[in-house]
């Protein structure tokens, strides 16, 4: 059964329909990579997804139920955006309690949890602002994973990122998809895609499947 599933999702602004009846779905322990060129849609899936935007129309289902609401996407989904969510002038610490309910769960997770394989412990007393990119986005993940979600959704997580900052970003996500996790992830990074069980497309609305083993110009024929 799939762990999320999207279908026949249509989202306009205004006039301008940029979603036009897309499909999707994973499983657990899978990882979907979306791709397309700028303007493509990638973001307005995954706000849907995440349950920050409303679709037009179409459904999304969390393990064959229904999403109705704001709780299952409360329950089942953990968001990343592109843009770097922290509060520059709290300390990471601080930042994670603004998304962790339970203090004690927290610092257990920090101890021997994901926050530990994340190396959340050594950059706790450091004022966010002053983490480097990669390091910033390990602490938004963290605050992501608040309350265990089984569903990772990602938007072009490594964009601005070094090379060590993708490849550990990359092997953090590795792990996480090694647990049983499901990760959905928007990127322009054919490096991504090596994380990737299955790859969509998005072009002019539409979703497309595409064999995930496709790179280089093959894969751009494909996305434009």
């Amino acid at each position: 059964m799939e762990r999320i599933q999207a279908v026949n999702i249509i989202s306009a602004y205004g006039k301008k329909r940029v979603l036009c009846g897309v499909n999707l779905s994973a499983e657990a322990g899978q990882c979907v990579g979306i791709v397309g060129t700028n303007g493509c849609g990638k973001s307005t899936l995954l706000n849907i997804l995440s349950g920050l935007r409303k679709a037009d129309s179409g459904e999304i289902y969390f393990d064959g139920n229904k999403a109705q609401g704001r709780q299952p996407f409360i329950q089942y989904v953990g968001y990343v955006p592109q843009e770097n969510n922290l509060i520059p002038e709290l300390s990471v610490m601080d930042n994670l309690r603004l998304w962790y309910s339970d203090t004690g769960a927290l610092r257990q997770s920090i101890e021997q949890g994901f926050l530990n394989m994340l190396g959340i412990g050594s950059m706790c007393r450091m004022n966010a602002g002053k983490l480097s990119g990669g390091m910033k986005k390990r602490v938004s993940i963290g605050c992501a994973l608040a309350g265990n979600p089984p569903v990772l959704i990602l938007d072009e997580p490594d964009a601005a990122l070094d090379l060590p900052g993708k490849a550990e970003i990359r092997r953090y996500l590795g792990m996480y998809k090694q647990m049983g996790g499901t990760i959905l992830i928007a990127t322009h990074d054919e490096a991504d895609l090596a994380l990737c069980d299955r790859i969509y497309a998005l072009n002019r609305g539409a979703g497309t499947e595409l064999d995930r083993s496709l790179r280089g110009e093959a894969l751009l024929r494909a996305i434009c």
